[in-house]
């Protein structure tokens, strides 16, 4: 018997103060509120009206609305082919914990909050238990005004479609009729497992400024992706225009750097960077693209991508400098762990006042430490460290 959908809907208070979960809903569909079927639609050429009296002065109009009522997110947190196993053995990769605090989502919803967007839709499928969880109990309490949610929707089935989500572009396209709820003009698509800090507006900003159908973020900072395999290269000219999308093989590793030295050499108009897997699209290109044009696509960036640059779309690259690890093995894991203790400020920065970091608030009592000498460590809540003799002893009351 096909499973209905499971959506878990978070509603948050104006206030920072962490509150509960005010609503949890399972809504079945036929007799939920977001069941199109039922909804009563309007005439596409529905006229508008508008009265007014004499002395009522209209409204001027926003030609760029503000972010937390123009932009919704789409977060994905988890798929069906990890590079982290065995941490994946029993939860997603957005549920993974890191800097003993947080999970690996935490920093993808901790920037869409910091950037003003309070629309964020999480859809996950794979081992996503733990996942859900977190996010239902993390993010009750979080500052995103009145409207602001946090909205989980697991994988369904249903009478139309029998299978699971098959890839990210199915996802989202069997996702409209809840992601179409609010009168959005963008939706940001996410991936929901890397690491790095980024200011959306700005993304925003020049995609508006642009009249870009999609933008792709894309990375110019220093990168350690050479010999990893699956990782988008955007083809970009000097006007960061998208020329080309490929997907890197097993077989024909690229050196960026090296790539781009040689279009330098031979042709200066063209440079090659790797696409950090950020889509900034409008809301009316993403519907015609998924519904009319590639109705059968799987996946967003190797199919949905590739064909809005054949159908001849402005899709633009943005260029982020900062850091980005896209946790693609167990060393890249590992090595963000170890960076986050250094006092060079190379790698993830969990202490910024400026853009704080959001997470479940833990009912644990403060760590206690005695007689015991620590140094570039990361210590949680509820851990007791003891110095017994020449070797330390670390409990945790969690």
């Amino acid at each position: 018997m096909p499973q209905t959908s499971l959506m878990m809907t978070l509603q948050f208070s104006s206030s920072g103060t962490p509150v509960n979960v005010q609503a949890k809903h399972f809504l079945i569909p036929g007799l939920g509120r977001y069941d199109h079927k039922y909804s009563p639609k309007l005439p596409s050429k529905f006229p508008k009206t508008s009265i007014f009296n004499s002395h009522q002065i209209p409204n001027p109009i926003l030609h760029q609305p503000p972010v937390n009522q123009s932009v919704a997110a789409i977060v994905f947190g988890d798929g069906s082919e990890s590079r982290l196993y065995p941490l994946t053995k029993r939860r997603s990769e957005g549920a993974i914990p890191i800097a003993s605090n947080y999970r690996l989502i935490d920093a993808v919803v901790s920037n869409c909050i910091n950037s003003n967007i309070n629309k964020i839709y999480a859809l996950t499928q794979f081992n996503s238990t733990s996942l859900n969880s977190h996010l239902s109990r993390a993010y009750s309490g979080a500052s995103l005004g009145k409207e602001g949610f946090v909205e989980v929707i697991a994988a369904y089935q249903s009478p139309e479609d029998q299978g699971w989500f098959q890839g990210t572009a199915d996802a989202i396209r069997r996702c409209l009729w809840v992601l179409e709820e609010y009168p959005v003009a963008e939706f940001l698509v996410l991936p929901g497992h890397h690491l790095y800090k980024m200011d959306y507006q700005r993304v925003i900003e020049s995609h508006r400024n642009r009249k870009s159908d999609i933008t792709i973020v894309a990375s110019n900072g220093i990168t350690k992706r050479d010999q990893d395999p699956g990782v988008g290269v955007l083809k970009i000219n000097t006007e960061n225009q998208v020329m080309q999308y490929s997907l890197k093989s097993n077989k024909e590793p690229v050196n960026y750097a090296v790539a781009e030295t040689l279009t330098r050499c031979n042709d200066s108009s063209y440079s090659y960077i790797p696409s950090m897997g950020i889509y900034l699209i409008n809301r009316a290109t993403m519907v015609n693209l998924l519904n009319n044009h590639f109705p059968k696509a799987m996946d967003f960036g190797t199919e949905v991508i590739r064909g809005a640059l054949s159908l001849g779309m402005k899709v633009e690259a943005y260029l982020f400098e900062g850091y980005w690890e896209d946790m693609r093995s167990i060393e890249a894991f590992y090595q963000a762990n170890m960076e986050c203790i250094k006092k060079l400020n190379t790698g993830y920065n969990f202490c910024d006042r400026d853009s704080p970091v959001y997470t479940i608030p833990r009912n644990l009592p403060p760590t206690v430490v005695n007689d015991a000498m620590i140094t570039d460590s990361v210590i949680g809540d509820g851990c007791i460290l003891n110095n017994r003799g020449a070797r330390s002893k670390v409990q945790w009351l969690e």
